[in-house]
């Protein structure tokens, strides 16, 4: 008799992002800024005097100190993690029951739902509005009617790049007896964050993460910010060495250079209204008729029937970016300037060339 998988993951495939040498990378919401060569130096420094027989600190106590001083925030209220894809295992596994019902929301960040379905739980779906946007009362009612233990969801949206205010999102916490989990993995490019009221609410967690804004995607490096009981438990289910010494020390570094990371932020929230003006000036001047919502994080959505044709045009010049296919849908990530210009010219060249017109 041979060996089964169990049945949840008999199926299942492993994640594959776009692979090939692609000149222009814009699929993946990553920061289109390197580490500067002064902060490189640092890390060479780091690298030369790290015990590397030594297992790292437990608690991130340094890394949190300086994730701290950069959001003013209590370091005792902070859980460091490897990515916040292991803090959403732990929320999905270790912080519920099997069987515990899930708020999700769709469209939305995968992960969320997919731990969820590993966890063993109970996955409840609030769908979105036609304009991609969440009804704060609906969902309240969706969370309350189901009696579910947990809503969570991204906000600011991956990947729609809308979001809900931070009014509407302290409306859901106090009106709901679940446990609400607020992805802010792309507030830093908004107004909106409730970050610093985390610890005042007996059932909220917000998640932060240094792939984005903070342009370390390459260090594996999220946050959790909840009050002192939430933190104690979360600290408590995770791994004992989780955050390695090189993660931990690179990540303070990084969060150290406060004035680097506000001015290449700007930066950012600057092209992206940049590319978003352009997109919409082609809309209008081709009169096309696809679907473009002005974004509050990094990149821009949109929605086209020809978001598969328009996605393998882009990658055949070069250009990669992200496409869902259930959404008939383009999710575009800032980049330079030199690199949002490359983009543009590439979508007019297709316009152009496919004839489109008005309604097509």
């Amino acid at each position: 008799m041979s060996y089964q998988l169990c049945e949840k993951v008999r199926e299942l495939e492993p994640y594959e992002p776009i692979e090939g040498d692609y000149r222009i990378r814009l699929d993946a919401n990553e920061s289109f800024y390197s580490m500067p060569q002064k902060l490189k130096e640092r890390f060479k420094e780091i690298v030369d005097t790290m015990d590397f027989n030594r297992y790292p600190d437990p608690m991130a106590k340094e890394l949190i100190a300086a994730f701290a001083a950069y959001y003013g925030l209590n370091p005792d209220c902070i859980t460091a993690t490897n990515g916040s894809d292991e803090m959403l295992y732990l929320l999905a596994s270790a912080m519920l029951q099997k069987g515990s019902k899930v708020v999700v929301t769709e469209p939305d960040f995968s992960m969320y739902r997919f731990y969820s379905f590993l966890s063993e739980n109970q996955i409840i779906t609030y769908r979105k509005n036609e304009l991609m946007q969440i009804n704060v009362e609906e969902l309240i009612d969706t969370v309350n009617d189901h009696q579910a233990d947990m809503v969570i969801f991204s906000n600011p949206c991956n990947p729609t790049g809308q979001g809900i205010s931070a009014e509407e999102a302290e409306k859901l916490v106090k009106s709901v007896k679940a446990l609400v989990v607020l992805d802010e993995a792309y507030m830093d490019f908004w107004d909106q964050s409730i970050l610093a009221k985390a610890a005042d609410y007996d059932n909220l967690i917000v998640l932060k993460t240094a792939s984005k804004a903070v342009g370390s995607a390459a260090i594996r490096l999220g946050f959790a910010v909840a009050n002192r009981t939430i933190t104690n438990a979360l600290r408590s289910v995770k791994s004992p060495y989780n955050v390695n010494t090189v993660t931990q020390r690179f990540g303070t570094a990084v969060y150290e250079e406060k004035a680097l990371l506000q001015q290449r932020c700007r930066s950012i929230i600057d092209n992206t209204a940049a590319l978003y003006a352009s997109l919409l000036k082609l809309k209008q001047t081709y009169q096309l008729s696809f679907d473009l919502a002005e974004p509050c994080a990094n990149f821009v959505f949109i929605r086209t029937e020809r978001a598969r044709e328009i996605f393998e045009y882009l990658l055949q010049n070069g250009i990669a970016v992200r496409y869902f296919g259930s959404a008939g849908a383009l999710r575009i990530t800032t980049g330079s300037e030199e690199e949002n210009n490359e983009l543009l010219k590439c979508l007019e060249k297709y316009i152009i060339e496919k004839g489109l017109s008005a309604n097509r």
